[in-house]
């Protein structure tokens, strides 16, 4: 499993990770109000200066990591052009990128230490009734840290199958990547069993 937190230093990795998740929450709430696609270009443009600002290598990382959404894009902007909506669809597709780049952005820039942290200060009141929250805490870790392994694995796959065959993949990836995924779920349960499970050193 890998980090999402980029190795190139940035001032907002010392800014508190709770301050980082509720401005991205107000932001993202935010983006649904605005109703300008002029507005929606400008936030679209403030935040590619934030990805460029600590400098190439930072940019690069950013943006491949939003390479994912370019079939929603097209599923969305197809649809919006058979309805006839172009101008809903392209602010539709800003609103999209600008919330997922906030989020990367913020990922980017904190360490799943400290996003775990804040969800455990958040589930305080939960852990007082008895509740066990520590399950909540590793299942939103191993969420942020498999979902970009699934996809590399995914790309290879793809990758793996055009070099060995002249038809483009199609559902026939289906099942040797859910045996992948399901191959990987095996290994973190074991991993997590070796550990003591999710009854643990908190509860000691």
């Amino acid at each position: 499993m890998i980090s999402l937190t980029s190795p190139v230093k940035t001032r907002a990795h010392d800014w508190p990770a709770g301050l980082k998740l509720a401005g991205l929450c107000a932001s993202t709430l935010g983006l649904f109000y605005i109703t300008s696609p002029y507005a929606h270009l400008a936030i679209l443009l403030a935040i590619l200066a934030a990805y460029a600002a600590p400098g190439r290598a930072f940019l690069r990382s950013g943006l491949r990591a939003l390479k994912v959404l370019w079939p929603f894009i097209v599923i969305v902007g197809i649809w919006q052009v058979v309805i006839g909506e172009i101008a809903d669809g392209l602010m539709i597709v800003m609103r999209m990128i600008s919330a997922v780049a906030l989020a990367n952005l913020v990922s980017m820039t904190t360490r799943l230490s400290d996003m775990i942290a804040v969800v455990s200060w958040l589930s305080t009141p939960l852990r007082k009734l008895g509740m066990p929250t520590q399950v909540l805490e590793i299942a939103i870790a191993l969420v942020i840290r498999m979902v970009p392994v699934l996809m590399g694995k995914g790309t290879r796959l793809t990758e793996s199958w055009r070099a060995r065959a002249t038809r483009r993949p199609s559902w026939r990836l289906v099942l040797p990547f859910t045996l992948l995924a399901l191959d990987d779920a095996d290994h973190v349960g074991d991993a997590l069993r070796a550990r003591g499970g999710l009854t643990s050193e908190r509860e000691n």
